[in-house]
């Protein structure tokens, strides 16, 4: 067999990584995207791309992506191939790692075609050393979902300190059911997943001043609303209650209040995502009017 090239794109070369066959089931291309137009809008970068060749043809492809002032990899999120021995070495010789995020359409499990294109990608993944972590939810609010209203049972208040914010993670993670927060506490502790998620929040390019706490009307804290906005589109960039207010519905109310904030600021679009097994959140967005757009798989 012909010796296998792995080797990152040069600048120009996005034909090349097109080249690869792509019945468009699963990833990126399942939802009318391409790495083209993508790289021509700073999506990737070329030294992020990599392509694994036989006697110049491409056999497997991968392209990891960050937002414009970042110094590594965020995230791989373009992955597939022809060859699985050749993208199994394709990960293992880049010396680029991120989690890999593989998108998929909702239902996918019920059709046999995108279901085998799907576990392809996670058996290959999965050979090359990362491991499945969580399947979640993608939603996509758009004004003909309509705004829903107000509960009005919290009050909203902008929190400009980080460190108050920082406070307000520790005590949301606490029982968290979101799988990325646990795990991170389980290999680094509490502090090191708020830190986590507030760098996070901060790293997005939407106002600081979005962000509220919401309390009950006797002033207790009952958690976090935030809407933002990434480098692609307008989110919910999160919502957590803190422990002792569980139970009673309130993520509803945070989200919603997210949701009028985003939509008086003339958005056409709001996505948002949720782990699959973290059931009342789930049934938030669809109580909120939020349809499921997406699934995904992470590996880590």
């Amino acid at each position: 067999m012909t010796d296998l090239v792995i080797r990152p794109l040069t600048a120009g070369e996005e034909d090349l990584f097109e080249s690869l066959a792509d019945p468009g089931l699963v990833g990126f291309a399942a939802f009318g995207d391409t790495y083209a137009d993508m790289a021509v809008a700073g999506e990737y970068r070329p030294e992020w791309s990599w392509v694994a060749l036989r006697d110049g043809v491409v056999v497997a492809r991968a392209a990891w992506w960050a937002g414009p002032k970042d110094v590594k990899p965020l995230a791989l999120d373009w992955f597939d191939f022809t060859d699985p021995d050749a993208a199994v070495q394709l990960l293992r010789t880049s010396p680029l790692h991120a989690q890999y995020s593989l998108k998929l359409p909702p239902g996918w499990r019920d059709n046999p075609a995108v279901r085998e294109q799907a576990q392809a990608r996670i058996d290959a993944a999965v050979a090359a050393g990362l491991s499945p972590l969580v399947e979640r939810y993608r939603y996509r609010w758009t004004p003909d979902c309509g705004v829903p209203p107000r509960p009005g049972r919290l009050e909203f208040r902008p929190e400009p300190d980080d460190a108050v914010i920082f406070e307000v993670f520790r005590r949301i993670h606490e029982g968290s059911l979101d799988a990325h927060a646990r795990r991170t506490i389980t290999e680094s502790g509490l502090d090191a997943a708020a830190q986590e998620d507030l760098d996070y929040l901060r790293w997005m390019p939407s106002p600081r001043d979005w962000w509220r706490l919401a309390y009950t009307p006797a002033g207790d804290l009952v958690g976090l609303s935030v809407p933002s906005r990434n480098y692609g589109d307008p989110l919910i960039g999160y919502i957590g209650v803190v422990p002792e207010h569980r139970g009673h519905g309130y993520a509803y109310d945070l989200l919603v209040e997210a949701t009028h904030k985003l939509a008086d600021e003339g958005v056409d679009r709001i996505v948002a995502g949720t782990d699959q097994t973290n059931f009342p959140m789930a049934a938030t967005f669809a109580k909120a009017g939020y349809p499921i757009a997406q699934e995904r798989i992470d590996l880590i």
